[in-house]
């Protein structure tokens, strides 16, 4: 199959791409990484009368931590941030989630950025983006802003970046707290292949061993990537981490397809939540135990819920 016709462009600077963007109009469309465009071209899914692409604009193929958290420009590959070390030490739930993320090959290629702005509901980085309460900086002939990831996603593959918007960066927090562990779990039919379900968690103990904060996000649960704050529900359970995912199932929408149906993706929430939240309170766990200040003794630690999943 071959593309429909474009016209063809290659900027060399940002300014000369958002200016590309405003006088060619909605027609226009960006070119990254091309792992998700490219097969829509050829399927005739998407029919651009031009193709911007900005490959030349060298100053956005940047991973760097900050103080908030990890930055990662809108020409750095998946596995420039998979296999970058201090943002793997910052937050390691990056390289987890993206190491689900198809293939090496396409890996190699795609950008973290770009596939947030295609905004694919069965995409792992918006649901990481999300979890982390992370945002997405726009620039246009018009001037930058910055739009927080829970606004981001719109509908499926529509985000809120206008047509004459160039997303030149995504930014991840650090996830806060005395001690946190984090984790992503996903089933797939094939490895590689879009998740039938994939959660990420987030969970935070205070200095005692207490759970403080319990953070979900999901992928192929609805039309966008879904986040639901499970701490009550965490701290009423007592530790049974089922309860926790019959909890959050309860609240998703899945949708039925040819590959599986609402049912069958809300049992894979259940369990999923279940494993993911237990994994990431051993590790909050094992940080706040190999933190210089922490507690002697088991002060807390039925309330850390690390018992395991029953």
């Amino acid at each position: 199959m071959k593309p429909p016709p474009f016209s063809y462009h290659r900027p060399a600077t940002v300014t000369e791409a958002v200016t590309m963007l405003d006088e060619l109009g909605p027609d226009a469309k960006i070119l990254a990484g091309g792992q998700s465009l490219v097969p829509m071209l050829n399927m005739r899914l998407a029919t651009p009368a031009h193709l911007i692409d900005i490959n030349r604009l060298d100053e956005l193929a940047y991973v760097r931590v900050e103080p908030e958290g990890v930055r990662v420009g809108a020409l750095a590959r998946h596995a420039d941030v998979e296999h970058d070390a201090a943002a793997g030490r910052a937050i390691p739930l990056l390289a987890e989630a993206l190491r689900s993320v198809a293939h090496p090959t396409i890996r190699n290629r795609g950008t973290t950025v770009g596939s947030i702005v295609h905004a694919d509901p069965s995409g792992e980085m918006t649901a990481v983006l999300c979890l982390l309460d992370g945002e997405v900086t726009l620039v246009s002939r018009r001037g930058e802003r910055t739009v927080p990831a829970q606004d981001f996603f719109v509908a499926p593959l529509t985000s809120a970046a206008e047509a004459d918007e160039l997303a030149t960066s995504a930014l991840f927090r650090r996830p806060t707290g005395a001690a946190t562990g984090t984790a992503w779990m996903e089933v797939a039919r094939r490895h590689g292949d879009y998740a039938l379900c994939g959660v990420g968690a987030v969970v935070t103990l205070n200095e005692a061993g207490a759970l403080t904060t319990v953070r979900t996000a999901y992928i192929s649960m609805g039309p966008i990537p879904q986040t639901l704050d499970l701490t009550l529900e965490a701290i009423g359970s007592n530790g049974d981490w089922r309860a926790v995912g019959e909890a959050a199932a309860a609240q998703l929408e899945p949708e039925e397809d040819i590959h599986a149906t609402a049912r069958y993706r809300r049992q894979l929430a259940v369990v999923l939540t279940a494993r993911a939240c237990r994994l990431a309170a051993e590790r909050a766990e094992r940080a706040r135990r190999a933190a210089p200040s922490h507690p002697t003794g088991g002060a807390g630690r039925t309330g850390s819920g690390v018992e395991g999943e029953r």
